[in-house]
């Protein structure tokens, strides 16, 4: 048994900072790096990709709406072809760096509201879909299990994997509950490690409701700017480990 274990990084802004990268490259396999629209500048960008190049983690595009402000999650009303058009342009900066870092963006994943928005929004899912095929068809993305996003980046011919939160609160659906809610954020990590567990092994798990849901998963995210993100993969990590569940980059067979 294998699955991936990714984090979003590079979310630093000039003198602002968020999480601890460097450490948590040191355990994670995936690295989702933010391209400059929701956070990181281009000093972040080539710091993020050389680091993670150095420690063999595979890199992702963290891409988003254009917005700083709100760190990515509000969602955007963008026309379709306005959204293809700012994918591209977020994934030829990361593809520049990770050259220059003797690497290559390995994968796609859409960042906070535009992650969320395009699990139902046709025309959004669609556009970020363009945008990988225009830009690199062989690049694989990763979303929620039953998204518009992946249904419609499988039917373009991209290769599509199937991500679980580590750290967010599932609905009876198996989406997201809303950062607006009380608990949809976990912080226990040994709660948190039994869960990626029970995922990683393809047991069910408690939606916030009660009820048992199966929640399928290529990787498992933990988020990098959550409060005690660091012990949070740490003990994911191990536990996996110490259950004999191989920890690898889902994004490696395309090597």
């Amino acid at each position: 048994m294998r699955i991936d274990l990714n984090s979003d990084l590079g979310e630093h802004f000039g003198r602002w900072e968020l999480g601890d990268d460097r450490t948590l490259l040191s355990i994670v396999t995936s690295a989702n790096v933010a391209c400059g629209f929701h956070a990181g500048d281009p000093t972040v960008l080539r710091r993020t990709t050389e680091e993670a190049a150095e420690r063999g983690v595979a890199v992702g595009a963290h891409v988003s709406y254009r917005d700083l402000a709100g760190f990515g999650r509000r969602f955007m009303d963008v026309p379709p072809a306005e959204l293809t058009n700012e994918v591209v342009y977020q994934l030829g900066a990361l593809a520049a760096f990770t050259r220059l870092a003797g690497d290559r963006v390995r994968y796609v994943k859409p960042h906070g509201a535009l992650y969320n928005a395009i699990v139902h929004h046709q025309e959004q899912a669609e556009a970020v879909v363009t945008a990988v095929r225009e830009f690199d068809p062989d690049l694989p993305v990763l979303g929620l299990p039953g998204s518009r996003f992946l249904e419609a980046a499988e039917k373009a011919g991209l290769r599509t994997h199937r991500e679980a939160f580590a750290d967010r609160a599932y609905t009876p659906e198996g989406t997201l509950v809303s950062r607006r809610e009380p608990g949809a954020v976990l912080h226990d990590p040994e709660a948190i490690a039994e869960r990626c567990l029970r995922i990683a092994r393809g047991e069910p798990v408690t939606a916030v409701d009660g009820t048992e849901i199966l929640v399928e998963a290529d990787s498992l995210c933990v988020h990098g700017d959550s409060p005690g993100a660091v012990d949070i993969v740490r003990a994911v990590a191990a536990r996996l480990r110490a259950e004999g569940i191989e920890i690898l980059p889902f994004a490696e067979k395309y090597v």
